[in-house]
């Protein structure tokens, strides 16, 4: 059951980060006036999905081993690279929701790190 879960939270992260980085990318090169607010809310979404998720992990490696989990050096490094980028994903696509300026290649870039970071966390830890 433990590794179903991390499988279904991996698709939805997985899922998620692709979209980040496609919605930064569609929203430079497409997306301007009003469609602004509801694709800025696409991605404050997105991101909340990617901070959820990733909680997620940890929280089903300490549920079932009663420990979170076993990273050191540059997988934290990663990880703390990851969170950052989420925070601040979210911030500016908040931000971008209520003043109708979007940040489409910071958030293409943030995403972007994020996935970079990703495999490093994976393989690192």
């Amino acid at each position: 059951m433990q590794n179903l879960l991390y499988a279904l939270i991996q698709a939805a992260h997985n899922f998620g980060a692709v979209a980040i980085v496609a919605v930064g990318a569609y929203g430079f090169w497409c997306v301007r006036g009003r469609a602004v607010r509801g694709m800025a809310l696409l991605l404050a979404a997105l991101w909340a999905l990617q901070a959820l998720t990733g909680a997620l992990f940890g929280s089903v490696t300490y549920f079932y081993d009663r420990h979170l989990p076993d990273i050191h050096g540059i997988a934290v490094n990663a990880l703390l690279i990851k969170i950052v980028c989420v925070v601040l994903g979210f911030v500016l696509a908040v931000y971008a929701v209520k003043t109708n300026r979007p940040f489409w290649g910071s958030s293409f870039l943030l995403g972007a790190t994020a996935l970079g970071s990703a495999a490093f966390l994976r393989w690192f830890s």
